[in-house]
């Protein structure tokens, strides 16, 4: 998604419906060059891998959920997702949220 100051890029799976996808990692790139990562689910999604980390052990038998760059958001789909990264880019609250990947390195050097 191309913005005026910055673009968002999220890579959801091969055939994923964009409407509905519910875990995806994306990150920002400003003008500049510099770049900041995440990954974002919904409510639903964290609550479904914590039943199966239940199952599986992980996380202390799904205990908790933790994510470095983790963003949660309540509704699936890219659209409502792109709203919630564009409301973090005005707010200026993507540098708490989001991990600094720094410069896009230059391919021409």
């Amino acid at each position: 998604m191309k913005r005026d100051r910055y673009e968002i890029c999220f890579v959801p799976g091969a055939g994923e419906d964009l409407d509905a996808v519910c875990n995806v990692d994306m990150w920002v790139t400003f003008a500049d060059g510099n770049r900041w990562s995440g990954t974002v689910f919904t409510l639903d999604e964290v609550q479904r891998l914590m039943g199966r980390w239940k199952d599986t052990g992980e996380c202390l038998d799904g205990s908790y959920f933790w994510c470095w760059d983790g963003l949660i958001v309540r509704e699936a789909g890219i659209p409502a997702m792109v709203r919630v990264i564009d409301d973090l880019v005005v707010t200026c609250d993507y540098k708490g949220v989001l991990r600094s990947l720094g410069p896009e390195d230059d391919q021409d050097s």
